[in-house]
């Protein structure tokens, strides 16, 4: 039914007094109807809301109560219904598993793309993120206040002022959902117990120096076991330590412990140097020695051969060889005696033994110094 029928009043207005339903024309100065516009100037006249309403409840009324109500209202219930079932459809993102819900309870856990699930209030979809890593920090961050999960006890009993992260993701969504109350809760008290369980069968100097690798491996893999035996649908990709200290009051005392130990090890690393020196020393002078004697053996079987072939020959080589030795840094003199029937003289200080030059140290000359 059109709005301009004048069969009944229209949702801006009523019909003038008088006017009959054939009237096709109204009466613009009816005071039933507000002006599209004033005077210039003047502001239009307030609108009342109730009378507003009204009007247009009485024209939906007039509407839906004529031959073509069922109709209408089919239509309507239809358009309806429609619309609650497309409130089913839902996308899951790559990164994401979505657990839907029957009357709240767990029904089934959907992969990335467009799904669908009945509409409320039969079932509900909850998106949980599976691929991304997560963080939590365990220990509270540098330079803040220092809380009571911070402070351990390692194996040596020594208190040790420990914080760490540990990474992790979502590796089953409908157990991470309805397995445990609050997983990340449980997720923070399994990291925290399993760090003190693996620091507390660790002393203080290796979670200090080169022994926090061992810590964190032990740790996650720790922390694996649990969180499967609790099946929560976490996997534990690992865990960081961030700050290993001692604690506030000893920390002095414990730098000059430390500094103290790094002599000690600076002085044996010293005296192991040394000894390997010396040792090498004593590789190197026995491998002297016995290729040295190797060498004379060779030579003397040499020499040996030689003489089964002449022994004379080799005899007055040798005993040549020998005085070339002997004589080469002795004084010698030599007395011609042929024609001469008087004794020879021969200074107090001739075989007294000289100082030798330095050249004739390093190369020792090719003749002797000849007295006559």
């Amino acid at each position: 039914m059109p709005w301009n029928d004048n069969a009944g009043p229209g949702p801006w207005g009523s019909p003038p007094p008088g006017d009959d339903k054939n009237d096709g024309g109204r009466n613009k100065s009816d005071p039933g109807r507000r002006p599209a516009s004033g005077p210039p100037g003047v502001p239009p006249p307030p609108i009342d809301v109730s009378e507003l309403v009204e009007r247009v409840t009485e024209r939906l009324r007039a509407t839906f109560g004529g031959p073509g109500r069922g109709k209408a209202i089919m239509l309507g219930a239809g358009a309806v219904v429609g619309l609650w079932l497309l409130t089913g459809t839902y996308v899951v993102q790559p990164n994401q598993q979505g657990v839907v819900t029957t009357f709240g309870a767990y029904s089934r856990t959907s992969n990335p793309g467009l799904r669908y699930h009945l509409p409320w209030p039969f079932e509900a979809v909850q998106r949980v993120p599976v691929t991304s890593i997560q963080t939590l920090d365990i220990g509270g961050v540098p330079g803040a206040e220092v809380p009571a999960e911070r402070l351990m006890l390692t194996g040596d009993e020594n208190i040790v002022d420990l914080s760490f992260t540990v990474q992790w993701r979502v590796s089953d969504a409908g157990k991470y959902v309805f397995n445990v109350r609050e997983p990340n809760v449980v997720l923070k008290d399994v990291a925290e117990s399993a760090m003190r369980e693996v620091v507390g069968k660790t002393a203080l100097t290796p979670i200090l120096t080169n022994g926090r690798g061992e810590v964190e491996a032990q740790t996650r893999l720790l922390m694996q076991r649990v969180l499967d035996r609790y099946d929560i649908g976490v996997y534990v990709e690992g865990v960081r330590i961030q700050v290993a200290n001692a604690p506030e009051p000893v920390v002095d005392a414990f730098r000059d412990v430390q500094r103290a130990a790094q002599n000690a090890q600076s002085a044996a690393n010293v005296a192991r140097g040394e000894a390997a020196q010396v040792i090498q020393q004593a590789k190197g002078y026995r491998e002297q020695v016995v290729r040295e004697a190797s060498g004379d053996a060779a030579r003397f079987n040499q020499v040996y051969d030689q003489y089964k072939l002449a022994p004379a020959v080799t005899r007055e080589r040798l005993y040549i060889e020998t005085m070339q030795r002997v004589l080469a840094n002795s004084n010698k003199v030599i007395v011609d005696n042929k024609g001469a029937n008087a004794p020879v003289i021969l200074p107090s200080d001739t075989f007294r033994a000289r100082p030798v030059a330095p050249a004739a140290a390093a190369a020792p000359a090719a003749t002797d110094g000849v007295a006559r």
